[in-house]
C-alpha cells in the first residue's frame, strides 16, 4: 500500500529569481529576489494537473509533492526571459 499524498496547502510565498548563466547570487548560492507573491489556492487544477494559486499579479501551478512551480505568469505574462520561480523556503 502506498502512503496517501499529501494535502496541497492552501498559500504560498512564490519568489522570483534571475535564473542562470551569471546571475548574481547570494551567499547560499541563490539568485537575487526580484518579486516575492503571496498566493492562494484557487481550487483549480491547471494543465499541468497540479493545484492552481493565484495572488499579486502572480499565478503558478505548484506540484505540493515536489515544491515544483509550474505555468508561471506575472501581471498576465508569461515569466520575463531568464527568470525563475521557486516557493520561500
Amino acid at each position: 500500500m502506498t502512503p496517501a499524498a499529501r494535502p496541497a496547502p492552501d498559500r504560498y510565498t512564490v519568489v522570483l529569481r534571475p535564473g542562470p548563466p551569471g546571475a548574481a547570487q547570494d551567499a547560499k548560492g541563490h539568485g537575487a529576489v526580484l518579486r516575492t507573491a503571496r498566493v492562494e489556492a484557487t481550487g483549480a487544477t491547471g494543465v499541468s494537473g497540479y493545484p492552481r494559486y493565484q495572488g499579486e499579479g502572480v499565478q503558478a501551478e505548484i506540484d505540493p509533492e515536489s515544491r515544483a512551480v509550474e505555468a508561471v505568469t506575472v501581471d498576465g505574462e508569461e515569466l520575463p526571459y531568464g527568470w525563475i520561480a521557486q516557493l520561500a523556503e
